[in-house]
């Protein structure tokens, strides 16, 4: 990020009346460069991205396993078949390592837990991928049906799961120190005289409403619910209405001081970037809680279905075999 001709804002601290409202380096270039400052813009940009990337593959994998399966190079019951399932059953059996990692003192020593979460995604979608070729995606005899059903929806309960603990994983005081970094940057902390805002009224009134609406809402579960489905539009909508603020204000500070259109675009988006970010950074501090509750609730849903796929995947195995 260059540092703009202006750096010091004379709207914030009364100083010449010819330089810019920089919300970005208000605290100076070192704070905007800082690793909190980095690593929040990261968290906050990146996530959405690799989720849909996530997504985008697991169908694409699906979508290719039924297209091979309508091949007829193999079926269910013969040996090509067979061979796919046993290596599907395999996975899925290999996914239960993660918990064992994670929840037994003996297995503490089975290096960084964060590997094996990324090989129990991995197996989570393989395994799944593997039994629906191997099924051909047909049904046949009741437990093969309810075997096949009940790991469908265990594998979209994980995808479920996936999204939600990706948003709780890091934590919330990770989340708060994000906000507290794009505070520090907008001068929108708490013990700040006067934000670095204050050229734009309108833009801070709206972000502290925002935040403190948010921040200190009523718990419980129509809170959760607003915060997961509809806090993200609100969000959305507040940063129109302040990019709209911003663009009025700072034309009319580039008409007084005769700023070239190059400089007024490069301000306008450094400011619009800020706000985006700040808002950004609000709402995954209040959605923390949300999604938190929201995973102790998968997770409560999520085992009774594991624990019938196993069952049931145990009573299709005896039986091809047994008959």
């Amino acid at each position: 990020m260059s540092t703009p001709p202006e750096t010091i804002s004379s709207f914030a601290f009364g100083g010449s009346a010819s330089v810019f409202p920089d919300l970005v380096l208000a605290r100076g270039h070192q704070v905007a460069k800082s690793h909190g400052a980095r690593d929040a813009e990261h968290k906050f940009t990146s996530s959405l991205p690799v989720d849909v990337l996530v997504y985008l593959a697991i169908g694409v994998l699906v979508l290719a396993a039924w297209q091979f399966s309508r091949t007829g190079f193999f079926k269910a019951g013969d040996d090509v078949g067979y061979w796919i399932g046993v290596a599907g059953g395999v996975m899925m059996l290999m996914l239960f390592s993660y918990p064992l990692r994670k929840h037994f003192s003996f297995a503490r020593s089975w290096g960084r837990v964060k590997w094996w979460f990324l090989v129990h995604m991995v197996l989570g979608v393989g395994g799944p991928v593997l039994i629906l070729l191997h099924s051909t995606f047909r049904v046949g005899s009741l437990n093969a049906t309810v075997a096949l059903y009940s790991m469908v929806v265990v594998a979209v309960s994980g995808v479920i799961g996936r999204f939600i603990f990706a948003r709780v994983n890091r934590g919330l005081h990770g989340e708060k120190m994000g906000l507290r970094d794009l505070q520090s940057r907008a001068g929108l902390e708490e013990d700040d005289a006067r934000s670095r805002l204050a050229f734009a009224s309108p833009v801070e009134a709206r972000l502290l409403a925002f935040e403190q609406h948010e921040l200190k809402a009523r718990a419980g579960w129509p809170t959760y619910v607003r915060q997961v489905f509809w806090l993200p539009v609100q969000q959305w909508l507040t940063y129109r209405q302040c990019a709209k603020d911003l663009q009025q204000a700072l034309r009319s500070l580039a008409q007084q001081h005769h700023w070239s259109a190059s400089d007024l675009l490069k301000r306008e988006k450094y400011s619009k970037n800020m706000v985006r970010q700040y808002l950004q950074a609000v709402t995954l501090v209040a959605q923390f809680t949300a999604y938190a509750r929201f995973f102790s609730l998968w997770h409560v849903a999520h085992i009774p279905f594991v624990y019938l796929m196993v069952i049931s995947a145990v009573v299709h195995v005896v039986a091809v075999h047994a008959y």
